[in-house]
Protein backbone atom coordinates (compact mmCIF):
# COMPACT_ATOMS: atom_id res chain seq x y z
CA UNK A 1 0.00 0.00 0.00
CA UNK A 2 1.41 3.36 -1.51
CA UNK A 3 1.76 6.01 1.57
CA UNK A 4 0.15 9.49 0.63
CA UNK A 5 2.08 12.32 1.53
CA UNK A 6 0.33 16.16 1.87
CA UNK A 7 1.59 18.43 0.14
CA UNK A 8 0.63 21.62 2.28
CA UNK A 9 1.60 24.92 2.09
CA UNK A 10 5.20 25.79 2.76
CA UNK A 11 6.11 27.35 6.53
CA UNK A 12 7.41 30.41 3.95
CA UNK A 13 4.42 30.99 2.35
CA UNK A 14 2.24 30.08 5.34
CA UNK A 15 4.59 32.88 7.32
CA UNK A 16 3.96 35.48 4.37
CA UNK A 17 0.07 34.93 4.12
CA UNK A 18 0.15 35.52 8.08
CA UNK A 19 2.16 38.87 7.49
CA UNK A 20 0.24 40.35 4.60
CA UNK A 21 -3.16 39.93 6.59
CA UNK A 22 -1.65 41.66 9.60
CA UNK A 23 -0.92 44.54 7.19
CA UNK A 24 -5.07 44.09 5.58
CA UNK A 25 -6.00 44.26 9.30
CA UNK A 26 -3.63 47.11 10.27
CA UNK A 27 -5.32 48.88 6.87
CA UNK A 28 -8.38 47.49 7.59
CA UNK A 29 -8.54 49.82 11.07
CA UNK A 30 -6.95 52.86 9.84
CA UNK A 31 -10.21 52.68 6.74
CA UNK A 32 -12.40 52.52 9.33
CA UNK A 33 -11.37 55.18 11.11
CA UNK A 34 -11.39 57.24 8.24
CA UNK A 35 -15.27 56.50 7.87
CA UNK A 36 -15.70 57.29 11.37
CA UNK A 37 -13.90 60.25 11.40
CA UNK A 38 -15.36 61.71 7.98
CA UNK A 39 -19.38 60.53 8.53
CA UNK A 40 -19.58 62.02 11.79
CA UNK A 41 -19.06 59.51 14.11
CA UNK A 42 -20.03 59.98 17.86
CA UNK A 43 -16.34 60.85 19.46
CA UNK A 44 -17.79 59.50 22.76
CA UNK A 45 -19.32 56.46 21.74
CA UNK A 46 -17.06 53.45 22.95
CA UNK A 47 -16.54 51.98 19.55
CA UNK A 48 -15.21 54.94 18.45
CA UNK A 49 -12.97 55.09 21.17
CA UNK A 50 -11.72 51.50 20.48
CA UNK A 51 -10.88 52.32 17.26
CA UNK A 52 -9.02 55.56 17.45
CA UNK A 53 -7.02 53.78 20.14
CA UNK A 54 -6.07 51.38 17.80
CA UNK A 55 -5.41 54.27 14.84
CA UNK A 56 -3.57 56.64 16.49
CA UNK A 57 -0.25 54.53 17.66
CA UNK A 58 -0.70 52.59 13.86
CA UNK A 59 -0.33 56.07 11.71
CA UNK A 60 2.67 56.07 13.16
CA UNK A 61 4.53 59.41 12.01
CA UNK A 62 1.71 60.55 9.31
CA UNK A 63 -0.88 62.60 11.04
CA UNK A 64 0.75 66.07 11.05
CA UNK A 65 2.89 64.98 8.06
CA UNK A 66 1.05 67.12 5.81
CA UNK A 67 -0.43 71.05 6.92
CA UNK A 68 -4.03 70.68 5.57
CA UNK A 69 -6.16 73.48 6.99
CA UNK A 70 -9.81 70.70 6.73
CA UNK A 71 -9.89 68.54 9.22
CA UNK A 72 -11.73 65.96 7.24
CA UNK A 73 -8.98 65.73 4.46
CA UNK A 74 -6.43 66.01 6.87
CA UNK A 75 -7.65 63.03 8.68
CA UNK A 76 -8.19 61.04 4.48
CA UNK A 77 -4.74 62.01 3.73
CA UNK A 78 -3.25 61.34 7.31
CA UNK A 79 -4.88 58.19 7.97
CA UNK A 80 -4.96 57.11 4.26
CA UNK A 81 -1.58 57.36 4.16
CA UNK A 82 -0.96 54.88 6.79
CA UNK A 83 -3.07 52.35 5.52
CA UNK A 84 -1.02 52.45 2.40
CA UNK A 85 2.38 52.49 4.22
CA UNK A 86 0.73 49.07 6.01
CA UNK A 87 0.04 47.29 3.17
CA UNK A 88 3.13 48.44 1.24
CA UNK A 89 5.24 47.75 4.10
CA UNK A 90 4.03 44.21 4.72
CA UNK A 91 3.41 43.22 1.16
CA UNK A 92 7.35 44.06 0.52
CA UNK A 93 8.20 41.72 3.61
CA UNK A 94 5.71 38.92 2.32
CA UNK A 95 7.41 38.87 -0.74
CA UNK A 96 10.62 38.53 1.42
CA UNK A 97 9.59 35.35 3.09
CA UNK A 98 8.25 33.63 -0.04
Amino acid sequence: MATRRWHGTSTRGSAARIVTGIGALFALIEVVFILLAVLGANAGNAFYKFIQSLADPLALFFPGLFPIADPTVATIVNYGLAAVFWLVITGLIARLLR
